[in-house]
């Protein structure tokens, strides 16, 4: 199969459920899922601006700038701890939302409670988020291509750890490892037919994204049901 075979097979899963996918894959980015590095790091990097002093509201009385410092605190604190729950449930809804998208090129009836089903396995979905990001970034610090190689090597491990709940994270990035071998180009090429939509997203601000996100996760779905030779469409 092509990226051509591979975005039409999404297209027909999602036909008359497009409503409840984008709430679905809005509700996962949310949980953790995906992380939005862009908006995280913009809302970090104005904390720590304020932390540095970059932020002086020595200009104000003192008892409304100890208000105004205290409310920043406040808020720093409350980025902090959602920044810790969404790392913490972040690899279960992973696994969800890889449920999910399979659910829809298998042709399953399918609802947005599905990406909640994996929170059981909170240790093993964490781990392997923790792991896929430790052997990138790993990667990485030898050279750029040798990380971007090792990210696709290891796309497929949700979609393994979902459907073997008895297998370790460490294990199922292995396994993907080995079914990558040989389709890591095919799921560039995948995602790479996806940069038009990508480009027209980007000029609604973004808002484009909300339709886009899940129509590129079916289709990658789609790709794992096809190289596993599982496939069901």
């Amino acid at each position: 199969m092509l990226a051509q075979d591979f975005r039409k097979v999404a297209r027909d899963s999602l036909r008359g459920r497009w409503a409840m996918a984008v709430i679905t894959g809005l509700v996962a980015v949310i949980l953790g899922a995906v992380i939005f590095q862009n908006y995280s790091g913009e809302i970090t990097s104005r904390i720590e601006d304020w932390s540095d002093g970059r932020w002086s509201f020595t200009w104000l009385p003192w008892a409304f700038r100890t208000v105004i410092e205290m409310w920043l605190a406040f808020i720093g604190l409350i980025f902090g701890i959602l920044t810790i729950v969404r790392l913490v449930i972040g690899g279960a809804t992973t696994l969800g939302y890889a449920a999910f998208n399979l659910d829809l090129v298998d042709g399953v009836d399918t609802n947005a409670s599905v990406i909640f089903t994996q929170y059981y396995r909170l240790g093993a979905g964490f781990c392997m988020q923790l792991l896929r990001g430790l052997y990138v970034a790993l990667w990485t610090l030898l050279f750029v291509i040798p990380g971007i190689i090792a990210s696709y090597s290891y796309a497929m491990a949700p979609y393994i750890l979902l459907e073997n709940p008895g297998m370790g994270a460490n294990e199922a990035i292995s396994r993907s490892k080995e079914l990558m071998r040989g389709n890591r180009f095919r799921l560039f090429c995948l995602q790479f037919s996806f940069i038009g939509w990508y480009f027209l997203s980007m000029m609604t601000l973004g808002i484009g994204l909300l339709w886009l996100r899940p129509y590129v996760e079916a289709a990658q779905a789609a790709f794992y049901r096809e190289i596993t030779g599982t496939r069901r469409f």
